[in-house]
């Protein structure tokens, strides 16, 4: 399939998901870069009730909020 009739066919909402080789793919912008910040101490606490709540780690919960946020 040429790239135009994939895109074609993509903006046209249809499969085209069998035309990908998924184990090549990768996601765009994906590299992780470390980042230390201070937080008082009440709020990593509230934090870590937060994630205990929900399931997850407190660095999952603060990912989660902060790519919320800058969407």
């Amino acid at each position: 399939m040429k790239a135009n009739e994939f895109d074609r066919k993509f903006d046209e909402g249809e499969d085209v998901s069998a035309a990908v080789d998924w184990s090549k793919a990768k996601r765009v912008n994906s590299e992780t870069r470390r980042v230390n910040v201070d937080f008082p101490a009440w709020v990593v606490e509230s934090l870590d009730r937060q994630a205990q709540h929900l399931g997850v780690t407190r660095q999952s919960l603060i990912k989660l909020w902060i790519a919320e946020r800058l969407e």
